[in-house]
């Protein structure tokens, strides 16, 4: 943890040293986030509820979202990124130094402009709590905490998928941005109004729904099963294969010879 820190010091620094490119970064993607916010709120110009579910209770799914996508790609970059270390060959000092690989990986890019998301997505959950009618007991603050906490776990296990599947093919799989940007996008509705096809999907291949519609259902009261609150913890089982598919990739690496 030492060590992270100060990896983490470091990139701060780094990034520091252009304060205003640092500035603008940060507010554009502030910006590109509002795009979104916008686009809910030309939604319930037209319309009252949205698949069952007011304003405020989708803007408490679009904030979820949105917080846990950008505290993942904060610290998960570097595996967004793995594709580039596998060209240039900085991996390949990687696999010779003294310490573990996927902590390397880790380390080696932090994006801190991301908080311009984060920061917005604050702003509207601070906005749409006491406004959503929902009744704020120990079980409800529980439920929203692990519904981001978890989800920026499941959201950096898409990343480490997506950087194995480069150790096979050297350059990233654009259609892995369906799962991680798509799932930020479509994330700002509740899964369940896509269809019982595309909720399976996302129940029992990649887990999105499992951090974001079934417990959006208890903390709405449309369900008292305590089951459904605990649901963003069963999504932490995707880390498992992830894990797995990036270690059997790495063990059949072979260097590009950059």
């Amino acid at each position: 943890m030492r060590l992270y820190m100060k990896f983490l010091s470091m990139h701060i620094k780094s990034q520091m040293q252009y304060k205003t490119s640092f500035v603008f970064t940060t507010l554009g993607q502030f910006f590109v986030a509002f795009a979104t916010f916008l686009s809910i709120n030309f939604l319930f110009d037209r319309f009252d509820y949205v698949g069952g579910f007011s304003y405020e209770e989708v803007l408490i799914c679009f904030a979820v979202m949105m917080m846990a996508f950008s505290a993942s790609e904060l610290i998960g970059r570097g595996f967004d990124r793995f594709p580039a270390m596998l060209g240039n060959g900085s991996f390949d000092r990687a696999l010779v130094r003294p310490r573990n690989v996927i902590f390397q990986v880790l380390a080696s890019q932090m994006e801190f402009s991301r908080l311009g998301r984060f920061v917005q997505a604050v702003a509207v959950l601070v906005y749409a709590i006491p406004r959503s009618g929902i009744y704020w007991t120990w079980d409800k603050i529980l439920t929203l905490t692990l519904m981001i906490v978890c989800g920026a776990f499941l959201f950096f296990g898409l990343y480490v998928l997506y950087a194995a599947f480069s150790f096979f093919t050297t350059e990233g799989l654009e259609f892995m941005n369906v799962l991680t940007d798509g799932g930020r996008e479509h994330g700002r509705l509740p899964f369940g109004v896509y269809g019982d096809g595309v909720l399976k999907f996302l129940t029992y291949v990649v887990p999105l729904a499992l951090v974001q519609y079934y417990p959006l259902l208890y903390l709405t009261g449309r369900t008292d099963n305590f089951l459904y609150a605990l649901t963003p913890i069963a999504a932490l089982l995707f880390l498992l294969p992830c894990y797995v598919f990036f270690r059997f990739g790495l063990r059949h690496y072979k260097s590009t010879g950059s």
